[in-house]
């Protein structure tokens, strides 16, 4: 609900401050007083075009705020909020706020975030409808008829939308499984050559490293094999250092008990003999774990470039090539069975085609009743608002497949014909403004438990009317304001009548410059206003007292 409104430098106001209650407010003053100026400064809050005309003449900008009840943490508006970035604290007043420079340039902000123009548009319609003479939008669009008839004939699509998510998932199933297989289809070729490939490569997980450690063994090997020869040479050979140490043995074994120190060198030579012994013994084992085949290391190594140049073919590590080997082999054996597994996906779709059609069917079923019940409604409306002759239908149509969605197969849109024998048309080909205004006012009526925007604004609606359908006019916004907040322009003293706050809005001049201001009336001053509005400037004591009878059957 609209709570403040604050108006600076727009137009011919300079600084103006408005509190709005719940129910029916109504705005008079009149003609060329300005009326027309607020609903321009609330439209530009609302994201409205932010013309320089706007700002009042010497002012550097205008500013309009608008504050609103705090929205519900899961209405409509919150979520939209969500989806831009806004933080709006849970419970806080939302404070609508627009700037309109005298340059041209404007800003718009949302409790004091930055707004796009784009943003405070799309937040407009759960916030306030106004509905003008020549306004399209709210009732006047098509695109929201369906949720309406939807919302007065309480048929939740909720069953509807179900059954299409699970059909369009379906489709959308069958359509990857089917490029799936084309895209298949078309490298059948490809895939038989890299798994006939795999297969004879038959590559294993881990064994580049187990090729890559043999492979450098055997290298090291090759290159200490050289050595190890000379190392026998210097041992084992006829001149070789055993050789000789067991000669020095049996030499010192004859001389050895001639001197100690001999004795003592036959005891070192023998230790020495041991110890080469040792040597010898593990050298030979050396040799015998380092043997290697030179033709087994030519195999590793053709193994172990077979192997990376695979891998660097397919783009993969060579650890993967196992795996790349078994989902070729799968995409093969999916391109087998494909057709197979279409005819299940194409069952599952018709099964869920199905069940779309039985869901939106009954949902049509639904609102074709709905329909009836809303035709009959608004019928009983127009007579009393002086559209007699005028006729009244909602038309529930097919629409074709590329239109069906989560709210079922129908279009609906709001249709009348004004005249006897007249044909049916859109509510926006009506060429009369005050007719226009008045369908608006019997739809919303018939609609009043419609859950749209919190405030709505009539500008005129009462224009060129006047007794007993000015009368009827204004028991119905009355009746219409018991479930919403309702602001209404008005030359109507009927309707005026109706309000539960009043709002004058005049115009003053010092000379030089002129100014519009508002201003709640006391009651005695909306005696006076109302009598103003039915005799005109001479304000007659026969013009007060049937303004004071409209104020008491009010």
């Amino acid at each position: 609900m609209l709570t403040d409104l604050s108006i600076r430098d727009v137009v011919l106001i300079e600084a103006l401050d408005l509190g709005f209650g719940e129910g029916l407010g109504v705005l008079t003053g009149e003609t060329g007083a300005g009326k027309s100026i607020l609903l321009d400064a609330l439209g530009l809050a609302l994201g409205g075009r932010g013309d320089s005309g706007l700002v009042r003449h010497g002012a550097a900008q205008a500013v309009v705020t608008a504050t609103f009840d705090a929205p519900a943490p899961e209405s409509p508006l919150a979520m939209l909020f969500d989806e831009n970035g806004l933080e709006i604290e849970q419970g806080e007043p939302l404070i609508v706020k627009r700037i309109v420079k005298a340059d041209g340039g404007s800003r718009g902000f949302v409790n004091d975030q930055p707004a796009s123009a784009g943003l405070l548009r799309e937040m407009a319609p759960h916030l306030v409808e106004i509905h003008g003479q020549h306004d399209e939008r709210g009732l006047l669009n098509a695109r929201g008829h369906r949720a309406l008839l939807d919302i007065f004939g309480r048929t939740e699509p909720g069953a509807t939308a179900k059954a299409y998510a699970g059909f369009r998932a379906a489709e959308a199933e069958l359509a990857a499984a089917r490029a799936d297989i084309e895209t298949a289809a078309r490298d059948r070729e490809w895939l038989e050559h890299t798994v006939a490939e795999l297969t004879a490569l038959a590559p294993v997980a881990g064994e580049e490293e187990t090729l890559a450690d043999t492979r450098r063994s055997m290298q090291r090997a090759e290159k200490i094999a050289d050595d190890l020869a000379a190392i026998d040479d210097f041992l084992e050979g006829k001149d070789g250092g055993m050789a000789k140490l067991r000669q020095a043995a049996r030499v010192l074994e004859r001389i050895a008990e001639d001197h100690v120190a001999l004795g003592n060198a036959l005891a070192a030579v023998d230790r020495a003999v041991i110890e080469a012994s040792v040597a010898e013994e593990s050298l030979r084992d050396a040799r015998a774990e380092m043997a290697y085949d030179p033709r087994a290391l030519e195999d590793d190594e053709a193994r172990l470039f077979e192997l990376r140049a695979m891998a660097r073919k397919h783009r993969v590590q060579p650890d993967d090539l196992a795996a790349l080997a078994d989902e070729m082999r799968a995409r093969l054996e999916r391109l087998d069975a494909g057709e197979g597994g279409i005819a299940k996906i194409e069952a599952r779709v018709a099964s869920a085609r199905k069940a779309f059609d039985a869901a939106s069917d009954a949902l049509t079923k639904r609102r074709l009743a709905a329909a009836k019940r809303l035709d009959v409604a608004v019928a009983g409306e127009l007579a009393p608002l002086k559209l007699d002759a005028a006729r009244f239908q909602t038309v529930v149509a097919p629409l074709g497949e590329e239109g069906w969605s989560a709210a079922g197969k129908d279009r609906v849109e709001f249709e009348i014909s004004t005249n006897p024998g007249a044909p049916f048309a859109a509510l926006t080909k009506i060429a009369s403004g005050g007719e226009l205004s008045r369908f608006i006012l019997a739809l919303k009526v018939a609609l009043a438990e419609e859950g749209g925007a919190s405030t709505m604004v009539f500008d005129e609606i009462d224009r060129g009317v006047g007794g007993a359908v000015a009368s009827a006019i204004g028991e119905r916004l009355a009746r219409l304001a018991l479930s919403t907040q309702l602001l209404v322009v008005t030359h109507s003293p009927q309707v005026a009548a109706r309000g539960a706050k009043h709002l004058l809005i005049a115009k003053s001049s010092d000379g030089t410059v002129t100014r519009t201001g508002v201003r709640a009336l006391s009651e005695d001053e909306r005696r006076e206003e109302i009598a103003r509005m039915l005799s005109g400037a001479q304000i007659t004591d026969e013009a007060r007292a049937q303004a004071e009878r409209l104020l008491e059957r009010a």
